[in-house]
């Protein structure tokens, strides 16, 4: 749920998606997949008064993420399992939000074949992108890498949406989208897409001065008003028929169970997109927004 700043935009959204920044809630979730993938079976196998091919398996990646990761003498690192976990530990709660993600991506790249026959590190990796898909982290895993699916690109699209403070309709729509696709105990992905369409429906029926109008005869009014290239006319088009009210959002796509944050995220940035574009064109053209 967006907080009172996010929503008067003193707080950035990039917060919000979490870009920049790692929350405890998403750091302290990320720590217990390491627990539970790894530090739990570490414990074990050092613990174990026999040496044994699992015990010197976890005592190697110990050492590895010792040399490689720490960049630390390895004459330094404790032979209890104790010493080791309270270094991991104190360097995972203490670094910067981008070290979290280096030290992700190191685990899942270098502990591979820590336990092979169980596909523990495919698990790992598995439960990490939910946890980053639930608490709306911009990252996820990705082979090798931690990549970025949201880019800087698109956040300024919201943002800007936003900040339509003259289009009070339309930044209501855009503000009601992205709290439902935010609530990260109980999002609302069908109704956060039907809030995005109805923010580009609140924009043409301003600009078109058809307070009534359906999406599409709206985008015919203003195609005569501005100067739209046909390419984005097509564009324009394609949206409609996918929100059409005949078979598009609000009837077939509304009544999918598979509805998820990438459908939503997707409609939120193209519906801002859309909307800053046509806000800037009629502003070229001279065209004042009635809020009536």
């Amino acid at each position: 749920m967006l907080s009172f700043s996010q929503k008067k935009g003193l707080k950035p959204i990039k917060s919000v998606l979490q870009t920049d920044s790692i929350d405890p809630d998403l750091r302290t979730a990320l720590w217990n997949a390491l627990g539970i993938y790894y530090w739990d079976r570490f414990a074990k196998e050092f613990i174990s008064s026999h040496i044994t091919e699992a015990s010197e398996e976890a005592r190697a990646k110990c050492k590895y993420l010792w040399m490689w990761h720490f960049m630390l003498p390895m004459d330094t690192m404790p032979y209890e399992w104790i010493g080791v976990y309270k270094k991991i530990r104190g360097h995972f709660f203490s670094c910067s939000w981008n070290e979290v993600y280096d030290f992700i991506q190191f685990v899942a790249v270098n502990f591979k074949l820590a336990y092979p026959s169980t596909h523990v590190n495919d698990n790992f990796i598995c439960v990490c992108n939910g946890i980053l898909k639930k608490e709306l982290s911009a990252y996820r895993i990705v082979g090798d890498d931690i990549v970025q699916i949201t880019s800087d690109e698109e956040i300024a699209e919201i943002e800007g949406a936003l900040a339509l403070k003259k289009v009070g309709p339309v930044q209501e729509h855009i503000n009601t989208s992205l709290k439902l696709l935010s609530n990260r105990k109980d999002p609302d992905y069908r109704n956060s897409i039907k809030e995005s369409i109805s923010a580009v429906e609140s924009l043409s029926r301003l600009i078109s001065q058809k307070p009534k109008a359906s999406l599409e005869d709206a985008l015919k009014t203003i195609e005569s008003k501005l100067k739209i290239h046909p390419a984005l006319k097509k564009a324009f088009d394609s949206l409609y028929g996918y929100t059409s009210d005949a078979e598009g959002i609000r009837h077939a796509l509304l009544e999918e169970a598979n509805l998820d944050f990438e459908d939503a995220k997707f409609m939120l940035v193209a519906c801002s997109a859309f909307i800053n574009y046509l806000v800037l064109k009629a502003e070229k053209a001279g065209i004042k927004i009635n809020l009536g």
